[in-house]
This record gives structure tokens, C-alpha cells and sequence, in this order.
């Protein structure tokens, strides 16, 4: 489904910051637009994340549903099929991110091959590496995008899967804008991320040294609600569920349908 959006000049603004100014492509087709539209690595993604996305060692390293399973202490199965639960196969889905593991291939397949998948990526390793993954799922495709851009087609859920943890702040008001632009009427935006555990939880101090070190823009979401950086939130019903005594959560958009 198309449709034509006006973007509020906050949403823009942000947008623009964080992936700069794109020139308007109003004649291309949604495919056609993202390809064209295909980004630079952003430099935060360069100076602090090349050791877990961009080196080639690393990625072939951590891209094992053992390693997310270990760095996820064990829950990532669990978180999955929270995500999957707000999923009807046959639906048309928005995954913000490359994941690394199986989740693009699991969730084609829960899709089924009436569904539609498209994953989008801003790291041209990842994008060819989730290529790979979903070679066998006709149903699914993988652009090379970045997640803060504006895609014209509508979705009936973007589901963004521990990505916001790895935001600096302007970036993941322009991604959160973005998710809650790309969804019709009464669709959904799902997100899987951290959250501030329980001041009593045995691995808050843990976390919290990884953070200090590895993730420097996680801590924000243990700050600040999700709906916190989602410029048209109000158009939205919001829900929340936390795990694992509220190290991680998942949020739910709901988008209002359109008065009959």
C-alpha cells in the first residue's frame, strides 16, 4: 500500500540530522527509491560499532543464535517470540535491522509465503550477509537503507529488534519517527530492546559496566520511555511488557485506524 505523508518539521528535521538531506524522488518506486537512496555507514556506526558490525571476523563471529543467546543471558529465544507474538502470518512487516542468528529467517518463514518481509540495513555487510540468510524465502528482501529514512510503501508492522540501544539520541528519534510513519492505519511498530532492571537485579551492575564500556547510548532507554522518542506518538496506543525482571521490554505502536 502507497500512500503520501506529510512529516512534521520536527520528524523532518530529526530525519535530515541523522542521515542528512535526500533530494526528492517522487516519481521512483519504493524499491527503486531505497536503492537509490542507499546510505554511508554513519559515523557513530564507524568509530563505535565496527568491532561487533563491520569487521568480517566479527560478524562471522557473532552471527550464531548460540552468541545472541549468550549475550541476551539466555532470553533471546524468549524475546523472539514475544516479537513474533504481535505477528499474523500473511502480513506485510518492516524489520529495522539486520539481526544477527535467525531471526529474518524464522520470521519469513512464520510470515509464510503469502506474508511479506523486507529488511533493511545501512551496513552493505549485513545487508549481504541477511541476503544469504533469506535466499530460500522468496517472500523477503533486503535493501540497503538506512532506518531513520522515510519509506513511501506502508506496512502493516515494522518490527525493530534491539537497535535503539544502539542509537545516539538524534538517530533514534529519526528511526522511532520513521517505524511510526511506515505503518497503515491500525497496523503496528514492535520494539524488543533493554530496559532498567530492577534496582535489585544481580546484573544491573554487570550491564550497566557494559554499557559504560561497549554501548554508550544504551542507558538512555533505562532514562526514557520508548514513546519518549516518537515525535507522533500521540496518533498511537502504547503498551509495554518487561522480562527477565525488566532488563529487556517490548513496546507495541498501536496506530488508531482511520474514523469509517
Amino acid at each position: 500500500m502507497n500512500a503520501t505523508v506529510d512529516l512534521s518539521e520536527a520528524s523532518n528535521a530529526r530525519r535530515q540530522a541523522a542521515c542528512g538531506a535526500l533530494p526528492a524522488m517522487a516519481d521512483a518506486t519504493p524499491s527503486d527509491s531505497l536503492e537509490a537512496r542507499a546510505p554511508q555507514v554513519p559515523a557513530y556506526l564507524r568509530e563505535i560499532y565496527h568491532w561487533a558490525y563491520l569487521n568480517p571476523r566479527s560478524v562471522r563471529f557473532f552471527d550464531s543464535e548460540l552468541i545472541v543467546s549468550l549475550i541476551l543471558w539466555g532470553n533471546h529465544r524468549r524475546l523472539r517470540h514475544a516479537a513474533f507474538a504481535e505477528l499474523r502470518p500473511g502480513q506485510s512487516v518492516l524489520q529495522s535491522a539486520c539481526v544477527y542468528g535467525d531471526f529474518s529467517p524464522r520470521l519469513a518463514r512464520h510470515l509464510g509465503p503469502e506474508g511479506r518481509l523486507e529488511v533493511i540495513d545501512v551496513a552493505p555487510i549485513q545487508v549481504d550477509g541477511c541476503r544469504h540468510k533469506l535466499r530460500d524465502f522468496p517472500q523477503a528482501v533486503v535493501q540497503h537503507t538506512d532506518a531513520a529514512q522515510l519509506h513511501k510503501e506502508r506496512y502493516d508492522v515494522a518490527c525493530c529488534y534491539f537497535l535503539l540501544h544502539e542509537l545516539p539520541s538524534d538517530s533514534r528519534h529519526a528511526v522511532v519517527d520513521a517505524l511510526l510513519e511506515s505503518v497503515v492505519p491500525g497496523g503496528k511498530v514492535v520494539f524488543v530492546d533493554y530496559h532498567k532492571p530492577h534496582w535489585a537485579h544481580p546484573l544491573k551492575p554487570v550491564m550497566s559496566l557494559v554499557f559504560d564500556t561497549l554501548e554508550p547510548f544504551a542507558k538512555d532507554l533505562w532514562d526514557n520511555e520508548v514513546s519518549h522518542y516518537g515525535g507522533e506518538s500521540d496518533e498511537f496506543v502504547w503498551r509495554k511488557e518487561t522480562y527477565f525482571g525488566g532488563l529487556y521490554q517490548k513496546v507495541v505502536a498501536e496506530k488508531k485506524a482511520e474514523p469509517a
